[in-house]
This record gives structure tokens, sequence and C-alpha cells, in this order.
């Protein structure tokens, strides 16, 4: 009988507390603005996001996009964006990326066959869409590994509760493998890859891929992968004595109750994700009255993780989701799955937003593309 894996012993807390903020990130952190809740008012937020977005267009450089509608079951559609290297394979005119066109038999040998990367956002599975051709991390993947990226627009929270969300992003999936001809692609390399929700999503379609004969996947790269609805639940135990603390001791500066200023977890509470604010996502995530998620909707709760393709698994200290994706690297490792594991001391859930230029930010995308490279353009000995 399959048993459901167990969360890691409750330390969230205590290891919080005893953590550091990176001293090259300590200007960042210290800049930050009170951490609010994005659920408050998600129109708002997304707003927001799409205005900030806007207010400085991304560098396309290099990069042609062209935008897909992917019929569903029920008759709406889902909309995808292909990113590829300016004049490569597949780009340049064949709008319905016809099945039947294979650019890697094309006569003047210059359009060849690229691996192919299925990018889902991030943002707590209701929030983080990009604007039409402007996602960051699909230009910078498109560019530097070279691949063709499909970024994927799929319903979002808490207006389509799961599964659908996970079952648009399957949805791209077939429909990328089933055209990998015409658009460029070479269907023996095609990987999955997302921040936060979106590398909860990835574990997720790697296993359904696995569990319903779907289409090959030569890699999943989870980076700071949101994949564990329990996380947090510790912190319900812990919010009393935590606000208590905070009405007694903290201060305009930042100081938490125990006086340890910007590295205390009173002081990380109040600035960045905790694990309450990632619960607040699953609640919006998941169907009302369900009481545990699936190995769908989040994929800790799977019971069998063989059979997966090798994987990658980042993640940062200060972040309340590093203990659930540290656990599940580990019973990939236990299943017979190849996995790398990076682990970024001293920063917090989404710190490269907030400080790009630092070293650790720059080392941390180096080496998570860099793995996705060697997976896409393996060595033959």
């Amino acid at each position: 009988m399959s048993v459901q894996p167990e969360m890691p012993p409750r330390t969230a807390m205590q290891r919080r507390t005893a953590m550091r903020v990176h001293p090259e990130l300590r200007p960042a952190f210290e800049s930050l603005p009170q951490f609010s809740d994005p659920y408050e008012d998600i129109e708002a937020t997304r707003e927001g996001f799409h205005a900030m977005l806007a207010a400085v267009p991304a560098d396309r450089t290099g990069v042609d996009s062209e935008r897909f509608e992917i019929p569903r079951a029920d008759g709406s559609a889902l909309t995808v964006e292909v990113y590829r290297p300016e004049g490569g394979a597949g780009s340049g005119g064949d709008g319905d990326a016809t099945p039947g066109r294979d650019v890697r038999a094309a006569d003047d040998g210059a359009a060849r066959a690229l691996p192919a990367v299925l990018h889902f956002h991030g943002g707590g599975y209701a929030l983080g869409r990009s604007l039409p051709g402007q996602d960051r991390a699909a230009i910078a993947l498109c560019r530097e590994l070279p691949a063709v990226v499909i970024t994927v627009e799929y319903r979002l929270a808490p207006e389509h509760r799961y599964p659908a969300g996970v079952e648009d992003c399957y949805l791209a999936l077939e429909w990328a493998a089933e055209r990998a001809g015409g658009l460029g692609i070479d269907p023996t390399r095609i990987a999955l890859t997302g921040k936060s929700a979106g590398g909860g999503l990835s574990a997720a379609v790697a296993l359904m891929a696995r569990d319903r004969g779907g289409p090959a996947i030569v890699h999943q790269s989870l980076c700071v992968p949101d994949l564990d609805d329990r996380v947090g639940a510790d912190e319900a135990a812990d919010a009393e004595e935590t606000d208590a603390g905070w009405a007694d001791g903290a201060g305009a500066d930042g100081e938490g109750a125990d006086g340890d200023g910007a590295d205390g977890d009173g002081a990380l509470g109040a600035r960045v994700t905790t694990g309450r604010s990632v619960r607040r996502s699953w609640e919006h995530y998941l169907p009302e009255g369900m009481a545990a998620a699936d190995a769908y909707a989040a994929a800790a709760r799977a019971t069998d993780l063989s059979g997966l393709p090798p994987a990658y698994v980042l993640v940062c200290d200060l972040d309340p989701m590093r203990d659930a994706g540290l656990a599940y690297a580990r019973r990939l490792m236990d299943a017979g799955v190849p996995v790398t594991v990076r682990n970024v001391p001293g920063a917090w859930h989404g710190f490269e937003l907030f400080a790009p230029e630092t070293r650790v930010a720059k080392e941390m995308t180096a080496h998570w593309t860099g793995q996705l490279r060697a997976a896409l353009y393996p060595v033959v000995g």
C-alpha cells in the first residue's frame, strides 16, 4: 500500500532565525518594502505587475516570437508563445506549425532543429504572466542555450482552480511534441522549466507525462519549486508568537523583538515570502473543500517517483519552500532519478528580481542555465 510522503520535521522557524542574509544581498534586502498580501486584491496585483513590466520592455534582440492558440476540449483556447533565435529553424511564416513540415530536412542545411524548453511562469498559480512577447526568462534561454522556448499562458487561480492550470501545461507539451517538425524542435530534446509555481507545474507535468505515456521529457528544471501544499503548516502554530513579538518590540527600522535586525525572523517575515504566504497561494489554487492535494497538484504528494526524467533542483536558504524542495530532490535520488541540487546561501525567494547585478544572482542564473544547456546538448563520448 502506498504511503503519502511526509514533510520534513518542523524546523522552519528555528532555521530561518539562525540563517543570515548573504552580505552581498544585504543592501537589496534592506531596501525591500514591507511585504503585502498579493491575494488581498488579485486584480490590482496583476495590473501592478503588468504596469511594471510595460515600463521597461524586454530586450528582444536576436529573438523572434509567434503566438498560437491551442484548442481545449471545451472549445476554449490556450495561448502559447514560441520564442526562437532570430532566423532559426521553424521561424518565418509557418503560422500553423504544420506537423508535416520538418525543418530538420531543409535542403540548404541551414535550418536545423533545436531543443525545446517549455517554460511555465511563476506567481503562486495566480499571477506572474508576462506581457505578449516580453517573457524575459524565455528570451534569455532562447538566446543562451540556444533553444525554442514555449511559454504557456495557463489559466490562473482562483478563477480557474486546479486542475485547470496543470492540464493547460500538459496540453502545451502534447501540442509541442506533435508539431515538433513545424516548430523546428528536436522531439528527443524537450525539457520543462519554471520558477516557484512554474517549478511545481514542471514537476507535475513530468509526472503526468510518465503516467499517461505522454511525450518524452529529457530534463526537468525545478527552480525554487512550489510543489508541496503542506509548506507553512508549521508556521500557523508560530504565527501568534511571531505577531506578538512584533507588537512588543518591532520598530520602523526593521528590527524584530529579539533585536536581531535585518537577519531576524521577524524582519524576514515582514519583507519576503513566508510559509504563511505560500499557504495563501495553495488556498487559492486548490479546489474549495479539497482537504489534501493530489500528486498532479503538488508533486511532493506523489508516492512513486521512479521513471521520471533527470532533474535539477534549485533552492534558496531563506525560502520557506527550501526544505520541501530538498526533500523532493532526495526522494528523486532514492527512486533512481539523476538529480543535481543547488542551494543559494543567504538568499530569499525571488531575490534575483531585486538584486540582479549581484554575483550571487548571476552565479545562480549561470548554474541553472548551464545545467539546462548540458541536458539539451549532451556530450557524447
